[in-house]
C-alpha cells in the first residue's frame, strides 16, 4: 500500500523540485508552449533557482511544500511554492498595492503526471492552506493556463474562481492567455465553532 503526505522541502530537493516542474511542463504543457522552449529550459538553471527559494526565501512566509509518495521507497511527486505576491502576480498596470499583505500567492502547485490522481495535489493544497492562516492570509490566488483545463479543473473543485484579472506571456513571439484565480482562506475548524 502506497502512503502518501506533504512536508516542507529541504536543502537536497532542489534537483528533484526542478526534474518534476521540467517533466511536468514537457508533458502537461506540450500542446501550450513552443517546444523549442520546453526543450531549452536548463533542469541545472531550475535546480539553482529552487535551491535559493529553499535556502533563502525572500520572507518567511515565502515556503516550498513537496508531497512524497511512500511505498518501498520515497519518491518526491509533486510540489508547490507560494508567499506574498510579487510583481508576477499582479495583472497588468495594476498597482503593487492593490493585493494587499493578507493575500498569499501561488507561484506553482505541480504533481508528476506520472503520479497524478493520487491525491498528491489536494495534500499539497491542503498543507498550503494551513501555512496560509497560520501566516495570516485570507485570500489565495493563482495565474493559470486559459488552455490547462486540468488545472483550472482540480483548483476550480476547491472553490477557485476566476477573478476577471487576465494576462497574455508573451513565449517565443506567442502570446500565451493566463486568467488568475482566487479563493478565500477558510478559517480553522476550531475558529469555525
Amino acid at each position: 500500500m502506497a502512503l502518501g503526505y506533504v512536508r516542507p522541502a529541504r536543502p537536497g530537493d532542489a534537483g528533484e523540485i526542478a526534474r518534476i516542474q521540467l517533466t511536468t511542463w514537457r508533458v502537461a504543457y506540450r500542446r501550450l508552449l513552443p517546444r523549442q522552449v520546453l526543450d531549452e529550459v536548463d533542469e541545472d538553471w531550475l535546480a539553482q533557482r529552487w535551491d535559493a527559494a529553499i535556502n533563502d526565501p525572500p520572507s518567511q512566509r515565502h515556503r516550498v511544500l513537496v508531497a512524497v509518495e511512500q511505498a518501498e521507497q520515497s519518491y518526491l511527486v509533486g510540489f508547490t511554492a507560494s508567499g506574498p505576491p510579487d510583481e508576477q502576480a499582479l495583472a497588468p498596470e495594476e498597482p503593487a498595492e492593490a493585493l494587499g499583505d493578507r493575500v498569499a500567492a501561488v507561484t506553482d502547485l505541480l504533481v508528476e503526471p506520472r503520479w497524478g490522481r493520487r491525491g498528491h495535489g489536494s495534500r499539497l493544497l491542503a498543507a498550503a492552506v494551513d501555512l496560509w492562516r497560520t501566516d495570516g492570509f485570507d485570500t489565495a490566488l493563482a495565474w493559470a493556463y486559459e488552455r490547462d483545463p486540468a488545472t483550472r479543473k482540480f483548483l476550480g473543485s476547491a472553490g477557485w474562481e476566476p477573478d476577471g484579472a487576465t494576462r497574455a506571456l508573451d513565449v517565443a513571439d506567442m502570446l500565451v492567455p493566463q486568467l488568475r484565480l482566487h479563493v478565500a482562506v477558510p478559517p480553522a475548524a476550531a475558529e469555525e465553532q
